[in-house]
C-alpha cells in the first residue's frame, strides 16, 4: 500500500526565517507517490522564499521528477538517467552529478542546474526557464527550443541549436560541427571555437546591449566570465534585418 512519505523541506530565501521538518523525500517510495508529495508541500508566502526539499534514492533512474509544476526548490544527487526534469514548470532544481539524454526537455519555466555533464538533447524543445550545465553537454543541445536560456560552462557536441526557433544558448567552451543548423530567431553566444557553423548562420557583432544582457544572464546562471570574451552567432537573415533596421524579426527564417 502506498503511503505519503515524510519529507524535510526548509524555506530558503533572503529573509531570516526558515522552517524544517523531519526525515526526507526518497524516490524509493515510487515516482508517483513522490510527485504527489512534492505538489502537496506548502510554498513560501512570497516570491523571495522557496521551500527546499532534499530528494534521495534517485541515482541511475530515468524520467526523474518529470512534469513538476510547483514553486519549490529541490536538491538531489546523481547520476541520473534520461529525461530528468523534463517539462518542468516553476521548480528550481539543483542537482549534483551527470545526467543522461533529454535533461529538462520541454521545460516551460523555473530552473534546472546540473553540476556535471549532460547527454544528448539537453534542453530540447524548451519554451522557457533556465537550464545551466556546469560541465559538458552532448549533441543537439537546445534542439528545437523556442524560448528560455541554456548555459553550458564546458563544451557542447554537434548540431547544437538545430531547429531552434527562439531562446538563447551560451557556450563557455567549444562547439562541435554544424552549430546552429536551421536556427531562426535564436542566438548563440560562444567563448571557444566551433568546429563548423551551419549554412545560414554567421558571426555577428557583440553590441553593447548584448554584452550587458549576457553579463546579467551569466551572473543569474552563476557562471563566471566576461561577456566580452564571447562571440555572437545568429541566422544570417537576422543579422541582415538588424543592419537594415527592419524592426520585428520573422521567426520562420531558414
Amino acid at each position: 500500500m502506498n503511503q505519503t512519505p515524510d519529507f524535510n523541506p526548509t524555506v530558503v530565501g533572503s529573509g531570516s526565517q526558515t522552517r524544517s521538518y523531519a526525515n526526507g523525500l526518497s524516490l524509493n517510495v515510487g515516482a508517483k507517490v513522490l510527485h504527489q508529495a512534492i505538489h502537496e508541500i506548502p510554498v513560501g508566502e512570497n516570491d523571495e522564499q522557496l521551500t527546499q526539499v532534499d530528494v534521495a534514492g534517485s541515482a541511475g533512474q530515468d524520467s526523474v521528477l518529470m512534469r513538476l509544476n510547483h514553486p519549490i526548490r529541490i536538491k538531489m544527487e546523481g547520476p541520473l538517467g534520461d529525461y530528468a526534469f523534463a517539462f518542468n514548470s516553476q521548480a528550481d532544481i539543483r542537482m549534483t552529478g551527470n545526467v543522461g539524454s533529454g535533461v529538462a526537455e520541454g521545460m516551460a519555466s523555473g530552473a534546472v542546474r546540473v553540476r556535471g555533464d549532460a547527454g544528448v538533447g539537453a534542453g530540447a524543445a524548451m519554451t522557457g526557464g533556465t537550464l545551466a550545465i556546469y560541465g559538458n553537454a552532448g549533441n543537439r543541445c537546445g534542439a528545437a527550443m523556442r524560448g528560455g536560456g541554456i548555459f553550458v560552462r564546458g563544451n557542447v557536441g554537434d548540431e547544437t541549436g538545430v531547429g531552434a526557433l527562439g531562446g538563447m544558448i551560451v557556450i563557455g567552451g567549444d562547439a562541435g560541427h554544424n552549430l546552429g543548423d536551421a536556427m531562426s530567431n535564436a542566438t548563440v553566444f560562444i567563448r571557444g571555437a566551433a568546429a563548423s557553423l551551419a549554412a545560414g548562420v554567421t558571426d555577428a557583432p557583440l553590441r553593447k546591449r548584448e554584452q550587458l544582457r549576457l553579463g546579467l544572464l551569466l551572473i543569474n546562471a552563476s557562471i563566471r566570465g566576461d561577456a566580452k570574451e564571447f562571440r555572437r552567432i545568429v541566422p544570417t537573415a537576422m543579422l541582415e534585418a538588424e543592419a537594415s533596421e527592419r524592426g520585428e524579426l520573422n521567426p520562420n527564417w531558414r
